[in-house]
């Protein structure tokens, strides 16, 4: 299954993954705007989430060989 998806991320081009990303901010409008005490979370949290969720594929892009 993952060879599939493999195959098929080869496939894209860097426009296609920018366009994705553009997706998932505009995604994250509407679910901010249909959930507004989202909105309230404090920055803190906001950022030890971020590196939780970056942790892994930095380790897999930087550091692992």
């Amino acid at each position: 299954m993952f060879e599939k998806f493999n195959e098929r991320a080869k496939k894209l081009t860097a426009a296609d993954i920018i366009l994705v990303k553009w997706a998932v901010l505009f995604a994250t409008i509407i679910i901010v705007k249909l959930v507004p005490q989202l909105l309230n979370i404090n920055y803190p949290v906001l950022v030890v989430l971020m590196l939780l969720c970056s942790a892994v594929p930095f380790y897999k892009f930087w550091i692992k060989k």
